[in-house]
C-alpha cells in the first residue's frame, strides 16, 4: 500500500511538471495523458515512460527554437550597435552628397543673384520713353553707305569715340578692343554675337579712305563710322559723350581733339548694357561681355 501511495505522488509529480513545460514551451501541444482509473505499477511504468518521451521531445525542439532565436536576435543587434558607433548618424556617402549639394546651391545663388543684378543695372539705364545712352544716327561706314543705330541691333555692340591723329590713348585703346574682339569670338566659339564699332570725333580729317587704312593695323572686324560735323555731334549726344573738336576748320589746320575715354556696350535691341574704362583689361571685358551674351541666351532671346 505505501509503494502504491508513493508511485501515485510521483505520477502526479511528474504531471504538474509536464503541464508546467507544455505552457512554457509550447502552448498549441497539448500533452494528453489517459485518465487513470485503477492504477497498477505496470500502467504506471508504461505512463511515467510516454510522458518522459514527450517531454524530452518537447524540451528539445523548445531549446533549440528559443536558443537560435536568441542568438540570431543578439547577434543582429549587437551588428546594428556596432555600425551605429562606427558611422554615427550619417553616412560618408550621405555626408558627400550633403556637401555637394549645399556646394551647388551656393554657387547658383551666386550665379543668380549676379545676373539679376546686371539686369537690374540695365533696366536702370534705360530711360522713360528712350533710353538715356545711345539712339538713332546716321553715319557713313569705310564705303561711303549709310549707317544707322538700326544696323547695330541683333547682335551686341561695342562702341568706341576716338580719332585717328590721336597721339597715344586711341592706338592703346584700339589695341585693347583687337585683344577683346578676339577673346570674346574665341569665348563664343567663333559665333558673332558683337560688333565692335569705331566711331570717329574728328570727322573734317577722318575721311572714310583715311578710316580703312587707319584701323586696318588693329583688326580687320572694326566698323569706322563717320559723317559730318553735325551727324556726329548728334551721335556723341545721344551716347553721352564729351568731344572738343572745331566746327569750322580749313584744310591742313592743325588743332586738338578731346572725348572721352569709354567702350559703350549695347544689347541687341540697341539698349545700354555697359561702360568699359582704361582700367579694364581685355580679360575683364570679355567676362563681362561674355556674361551679358549668355544672359541675353538663357533669356531665350535670339542673337542676329
Amino acid at each position: 500500500m505505501a509503494s502504491s501511495v508513493s508511485s501515485m505522488a510521483q505520477c502526479m509529480a511528474t504531471a504538474t511538471r509536464t503541464s508546467f513545460r507544455r505552457q512554457m514551451c509550447s502552448p498549441s501541444v497539448a500533452l494528453r495523458a489517459s485518465p487513470p482509473g485503477r492504477f497498477t505499477t505496470r500502467s504506471f511504468s508504461q505512463f511515467r515512460t510516454q510522458q518522459q518521451q514527450k517531454i524530452n521531445s518537447l524540451s528539445s525542439r523548445c531549446s533549440f527554437s528559443t536558443s537560435t532565436a536568441r542568438s540570431a536576435a543578439g547577434k543582429q543587434t549587437m551588428g546594428q550597435l556596432k555600425s551605429r558607433q562606427r558611422n554615427g548618424p550619417f553616412s560618408w556617402k550621405a555626408a558627400l552628397l550633403f556637401v555637394a549639394t549645399g556646394a551647388a546651391m551656393i554657387i547658383y545663388f551666386r550665379v543668380e543673384k549676379a545676373r539679376l543684378e546686371r539686369k537690374r543695372v540695365t533696366e536702370m539705364s534705360k530711360g522713360v520713353g528712350r533710353p538715356k545712352v545711345g539712339g538713332s544716327f546716321v553715319l557713313k561706314d569705310l564705303e561711303g553707305k549709310e549707317f544707322t543705330a538700326e544696323d547695330l541691333k541683333g547682335k551686341y555692340s561695342f562702341v568706341y569715340f576716338g580719332f585717328t591723329h590721336c597721339p597715344d590713348i586711341c592706338p592703346d585703346e584700339l589695341d585693347k578692343m583687337a585683344a577683346i574682339i578676339d577673346n570674346v569670338k574665341a569665348a563664343s566659339d567663333g559665333a558673332e554675337v558683337m560688333k565692335p564699332v569705331f566711331i570717329t570725333c574728328d570727322p573734317a580729317r577722318d575721311t572714310p579712305e583715311v578710316l580703312k587704312k587707319y584701323l586696318a593695323e588693329f583688326h580687320p572686324d572694326i566698323i569706322g563710322l563717320t559723317g559730318t560735323y553735325q551727324q556726329v555731334k548728334q551721335v556723341c549726344k545721344a551716347y553721352r559723350v564729351y568731344f572738343s573738336t572745331p566746327e569750322n576748320v580749313t584744310a591742313g589746320e592743325d588743332y586738338l581733339v578731346d572725348h572721352s575715354i569709354y567702350f559703350y556696350l549695347m544689347d541687341p535691341e540697341g539698349d545700354f548694357v555697359e561702360c568699359v574704362g582704361r582700367q579694364d583689361t581685355p580679360e575683364s571685358a570679355t567676362r563681362l561681355i561674355m556674361q551679358h551674351v549668355n544672359d541675353w541666351k538663357r533669356e531665350g532671346k535670339p542673337l542676329a
